[in-house]
């Protein structure tokens, strides 16, 4: 396949929207025109193929910092990162709104060219088309109210997928921590609160996103939900033994399900030895993805990246990157049905399982 057209690319997970609000140039015309910073805009990603994902809503704690050098931490062999507070209904509501807001606005500027897709349907016309198929997702459920009002707000402007925590505690569960060398049975899973906000995603046909759970929520999901089990960008807990990744039992009920996971980008949850470090290779990556393949099953395996959210492979770089991520994965021995399978075709599939349309 040319450089000019690249392996079309549906991703899991992408940290955007925050990098957009922090940043000093106006949201929609950053993404839309190109501000090469951090990982993705929209030039990049057609350079790159990559034409569709989960767009993350995450609400950043007041300072992200601790007190802790976490890049300094994540060199050790051992570590285990601080994490912050339980965050407050109303701030975490008003970023909440301004994060999704973002992505409307720029559905809104982009004359046509990006879609919020609210079902399979819409993600296949827009891959066909070349057009942006973004999915809202909240990362870590702290602007939805208990009593779920703001969940029904955010479904009517497009919201299809949500990871009810991200690592911190909040009212509906608790994740796991940044924490190597670890499993991920670090504490006690959902809430009542939680299961409820399980319950109500069932019934509204909203992805549950199993990526931060620690194991006792993962398993409180997995009794209650009627839907596939994803995780949108985790890896084999059996190759880096990180707290974030999923363990062999987690990835047989995953595949029970006929659910999904998305490799992870980040070099912590790549490398066997836990390392933040850029200076990973591609094959690191790839033996995740065997590893997945084996326990899942080749439909049940994708791409999730967490660009503008993760240190990723140098080999990488950003999203134009990724076809020398395809052409490593061609290269490994994947012929090119199972490249579309892994690039696009399976996040289409177990999303149209689990929206049922």
């Amino acid at each position: 396949m040319s450089s000019s057209s690249p392996m079309p690319v549906f991703d899991g997970h992408n940290d955007v929207l925050l990098r957009l609000m922090r940043g000093k140039l106006q949201p929609e015309k950053a993404f839309l025109e190109g501000d090469n910073i951090g990982h993705l805009d929209w030039p990049r990603m057609k350079q790159g193929g990559l034409l569709g994902g989960f767009f993350a809503v995450y609400v950043p704690s007041e300072s992200d910092s601790t007190g802790v050098d976490v890049d300094a931490l994540m060199t050790q062999s051992r570590y285990d990162v601080p994490l912050p507070s339980q965050l407050a209904l109303a701030p975490s509501q008003q970023v909440t709104v301004h994060m999704a807001s973002i992505l409307i606005r720029i559905e809104r500027a982009s004359k046509g060219e990006v879609k919020i897709c609210r079902t399979a349907a819409d993600i296949r016309e827009c891959l066909d088309n070349g057009r942006l198929a973004a999915i809202l997702h909240i990362e870590g459920a702290e602007g939805i109210d208990p009593d779920l009002h703001m969940l029904d707000v955010l479904y009517e402007s497009g919201l299809r997928s949500i990871g009810p925590v991200w690592s911190r505690p909040n009212i509906f569960g608790h994740g796991v921590p940044f924490r190597y060398p670890s499993t991920p049975d670090t504490g006690p899973g959902l809430t009542d609160r939680g299961l409820e906000l399980v319950r109500a995603c069932n019934r509204l046909k909203i992805m549950i996103d199993l990526s931060h759970l620690n194991e006792k929520g993962f398993w409180d999901v997995a009794r209650l939900s009627d839907a596939p089990l994803v995780a949108t960008h985790s890896n084999a807990w059996e190759i880096c033994q990180h707290s974030r990744n999923l363990t062999d039992k987690q990835l047989a009920a995953i595949r029970e399900s006929r659910g999904m996971v998305g490799v992870n980008f980040a070099t912590s949850f790549i490398r066997p030895d836990g390392q933040r470090n850029d200076d990973t290779p591609l094959e690191e990556m790839i033996r995740h993805m065997d590893h997945l393949i084996e326990h899942v099953g080749v439909d049940g395996v994708g791409l999730g990246s967490d660009f503008d959210g993760a240190t990723i492979p140098a080999a990488i770089g950003d999203a134009r990157g990724l076809p020398r991520l395809v052409d490593a994965m061609r290269r490994h021995g994947y012929d090119e049905a199972t490249l579309r399978k892994l690039c696009h075709e399976n996040w289409v599939n177990v999303l149209e399982r689990t929206w049922g349309r």
